[in-house]
């Protein structure tokens, strides 16, 4: 199996990030504006917002992304770490990829003082909740929202 390097992304490394951007809304079924999307690349590479993005590299080429952002919350001193998008090309799904960004997020989040990692998928997306179910607890909370 190959190698896989986990690093944050540079800022002049948005046309390898873009296409798996787009193919996590893709994945989804949904799309957001040309304007979120700038917006989002801007957060993530601004020191001043809690957004973060690493890359998984697979001999010197982009196979994954992971975003992962910092928040509060009343139920902790430390901080919490939500683990918001995470993508892999076709391609390198299988070779842990996912996995090491995962991990690498879990690492970054202890560094932090985070008090944990938590993250949303969909029921349907069994493939990728075979590898949570390894990786991470599922506590049972349903998902309530209201879009505006």
């Amino acid at each position: 199996m190959a190698a896989i390097t986990i690093r944050p992304l540079r800022r002049d490394e948005r046309e390898a990030w873009e296409p798996l951007w787009q193919g996590y809304l893709k994945f989804y079924k949904t799309a957001v504006k040309r304007e979120v999307t700038e917006r989002t690349w801007q957060r993530l590479h601004d020191p001043l917002e809690p957004m973060h993005v690493l890359g998984a590299f697979i001999r010197g080429r982009l196979v994954g992304i992971v975003h992962y952002i910092y928040h509060r919350s009343t139920w902790t001193i430390g901080n919490y770490c939500y683990l918001q998008d995470l993508f892999t090309a076709e391609e390198a799904r299988g070779k842990g990829a996912g996995q090491a960004l995962i991990e690498a997020v879990y690492e970054r989040a202890r560094e932090a003082g985070a008090s944990r990692v938590y993250w949303l998928t969909q029921e349907s997306n069994e493939v990728a909740r075979r590898l949570y179910d390894k990786l991470a607890d599922r506590p049972g909370f349903i998902q309530y929202r209201k879009l505006f």
